[in-house]
């Protein structure tokens, strides 16, 4: 521990946090998260119940309508047949769709009601993201019937495809085709059915299902996934993920949780050996696919054991630590899937695809071609086409609305459930106590690396911090849009399109501050701030570089620059 403030630790006064230039207030806030275990295992035994009580039991449930179903209690002979592996792939889309995956629950910030999904997408009049802007019926920002129409078929054909003794092609087909039609309508719904994932796999149970030739498929989309995520965790961003994700998870001992950090409390930057286990995280994902091919190619057992233990323990270990999120139905679906195409159907291999060109071609688009284009320009494709998982170099916006009472404008919105300030209101009286809570909210973006540019956009995109409440645009557009999971791209300037001419916010009453990703070996990340009646009216790149040697909170004359009224802040 350093010397420098042996008595200035947490748990500090909340009096004291919340009356404390904005900078001060953010480091005490960082310090706060840094010194706790935010993440209960009683709240995380209400999500693994979810998963293997409703989850994996509905998926059992289905599996109980496929022919020869030999019972219950017969797991061998059920649980990892085609039919199996196909329910689990369809199950899982209609899961996310549903609104019961990503972005639900307390732990990502839905308090009073836990989901939007299905509850937003079947609604009419809700806030939507369409492909083609102000085309004729498709194009509106608002949810029309025809939307509603087409998410309720797709639903519905999901579901018939899973009480079916066998899944069917031609029914296939036509989950297949709702869920593009879905993805024209409103983005948000392609993103929720994991497009880059279960969408992909669909296609080939779909054109590939004559000769098992989907099994040599599934395993193409696993292996490149297993690659992608490996690939874009090789940047600067990625220790400061494994350092708040194992900070915040309730399973990894406390006493290691200080060596985390380079120097607690001073220094909140990943220690060495937060940046070893990240090291180890990213080969370790880059050795599966690796380890895999070799196994299959030599036809050696105990290897190919030990690259599927290594999978099973790799994720398992990702959704032990409650990533934020919690995209742990993805993981587990990632083992299993694992186990179920190269532990049991060894004999088949990926070149298989090559039987069928114009698939291949299209499988090796969205599996190559998409994920490199995504990667070197992700201002131009979600993270999730880029498959750029749990990398930690995200677009994220953040939503500054002044204090004036302004954020009564959002009631207008068709909304499942309000802002996770008002949600904080009605479950905190004591005002202190809210506004720690609201102040805690921000350590997040601050803590990971990829929170830097924020410090020089920030003081250009409001005069005065204190003047304006900070959301974050993930956690607000999963209010406004239904859905939440990290794509910056859903939650920034086309949502705030989408939602200013039924608000109607004054100049200067909201601020949008959107930070693109960073690109591949490049070396900024470029951010804008868009105000809502003006548009974009600052915009500029941060050399990540010059950020390496920062802590997470604002200092020197960025500190000085935020915060207004207070000289004495050096």
């Amino acid at each position: 521990m350093s010397t420098a403030e042996p008595t200035d630790l947490p748990p500090y006064d909340p009096q004291r946090v919340v009356n404390a230039p904005f900078p001060e207030r953010v480091r005490l806030a960082c310090r706060t998260w840094a010194n706790s275990s935010p993440n209960r295992p009683s709240v995380m035994a209400l999500y693994w119940g979810k998963y293997f009580f409703v989850l994996i039991g509905a998926w059992a449930f289905w599996c109980s309508f496929n022919a020869e179903y030999p019972g219950f209690f017969a797991f061998s002979e059920w649980t990892f047949t085609t039919e199996a592996f196909k329910k689990a792939v369809v199950w899982s889309i209609c899961w996310e769709l549903f609104g019961f995956g990503c972005g639900w629950g307390p732990m990502n910030a839905r308090f009073e009601k836990w989901f939007g999904g299905c509850r937003h997408f079947a609604r009419v009049g809700t806030i939507k993201l369409p492909l083609f802007r102000g085309a004729p019926l498709i194009g509106g920002d608002t949810r029309n019937w025809i939307d509603v129409g087409f998410y309720v078929a797709t639903q519905v054909a999901l579901l018939s495809a899973l009480v079916m003794p066998e899944m069917q092609p031609g029914h296939l087909l036509v989950c297949f085709a709702l869920i593009a039609a879905n993805g024209v309508l409103d983005k948000t719904l392609f993103l929720v059915a994991r497009y880059e994932h279960y969408w992909i796999v669909l296609a080939a149970l779909v054109f590939a299902s004559a000769n098992d030739l989907w099994i040599a498929g599934a395993k193409l989309t696993w292996t490149f996934i297993w690659i992608w995520a490996a690939v874009s965790k090789w940047n600067s961003h990625f220790p400061s993920v494994i350092m708040f994700m194992m900070n915040n998870g309730p399973f990894f001992p406390k006493f290691l949780k200080k060596g985390l950090f380079k120097d607690f409390p001073d220094d909140l930057r990943p220690s060495r050996f937060a940046e070893g286990m990240a090291f180890f995280g990213h080969v370790s994902e880059f050795a599966i696919p690796v380890l895999l091919f070799i196994a299959v190619a030599t036809g050696s057992w105990w290897l190919l054991l030990g690259s599927c233990i290594l999978f099973t323990g790799f994720h398992s270990f990702i959704g032990l630590n409650n990533p934020n999120g919690m995209p742990v139905e993805w993981n587990i679906l990632m083992i299993y899937g694992g186990w179920s195409l190269f532990w049991f159907h060894p004999e088949v291999s990926i070149l298989e695809m090559t039987q069928m060109p114009l698939l291949f071609g299209a499988m090796l688009f969205s599996l190559v071609a998409v994920p490199t284009f995504g990667n070197f320009v992700p201002s131009k494709v979600s993270f999730l086409p880029s498959m750029r998982y749990y990398a930690g170099n995200w677009a994220y916006n953040v939503w500054l609305f002044k204090k004036n009472g302004c954020t009564e404008k959002l009631h207008k919105l068709k909304k499942t459930s309000g802002t996770v300030v008002e949600q904080l209101a009605d479950m905190i009286e004591d005002p202190l106590e809210l506004e720690f809570a609201k102040t805690m909210m921000i350590v997040s973006r601050f803590m990971h690396f990829q929170g830097r540019p924020l410090l020089e956009a920030l003081p250009v995109a409001v005069d005065d911090i204190d003047d304006y409440e900070w959301h974050e645009g993930e956690v607000l557009g999963g209010t406004i849009l239904g859905w939440n999971f990290g794509d910056g791209h859903l939650n920034g300037e086309q949502l705030l399109r989408a939602i200013q001419p039924i608000c109607g916010f004054e100049e200067g009453e909201l601020r949008v501050i959107s930070v693109e990703s960073q690109p591949l070996f490049g070396p900024t990340m470029h951010w804008r701030v868009y105000d809502a009646v003006k548009g974009k009216i600052a915009e500029g790149k941060t050399k990540m570089a010059d950020y390496t040697e920062h802590q997470p909170w604002p200092q020197g004359d960025v500190a000085k620059a935020l915060s207004k009224g207070h000289p004495e802040v050096a």
